[in-house]
């Protein structure tokens, strides 16, 4: 089961539904991912609150004029059976630059673009426009 999958199709169905927010339960991988999509402006916030069994991430999507979602679409790169890695130099650049790309690096997740800077490749995760 891939539960990056799983976490992204719960934000693009929160999008298209049109919902303020959206819980999903909390891993490192969700936490950094959302972070980047923060960072992006991808995302307006989020918050982790303590819960049993696992912690709950609320992630408060952003929207822009007339209700248009800031995520349009999201593509998941590299799945459990079929893992894509690229060198930084191969980082594939999402609609022309207009868009961001998720890598897992050594260094932990970040853009497609920092990852460049940085001279790291890694796996390519998703693709978010």
């Amino acid at each position: 089961m891939d539960t990056t999958a799983d976490f992204l199709t719960i934000l693009r169905n929160g999008y298209q539904a049109k919902k303020e927010r959206v819980v999903v339960n909390a891993t490192k991988t969700r936490l950094a991912i959302t972070q980047i999509l923060k960072d992006e402006g991808f995302v307006a916030d989020y918050k982790v609150s303590e819960a049993k069994p696992s912690n709950k991430m609320t992630i408060t999507l952003r929207y822009f004029d007339k209700n248009l979602p800031a995520i349009a679409g999201i593509k998941k790169v590299s799945v459990p059976s079929v893992r894509i890695y690229a060198g930084y130099d191969e980082l594939p650049i999402t609609l022309s630059g207009a868009g961001l790309t998720i890598v897992s690096t050594s260094a932990g997740f970040m853009t497609g673009k920092a990852a460049k800077e940085k001279h790291l490749g890694g796996e390519v995760i998703c693709q978010i426009w």
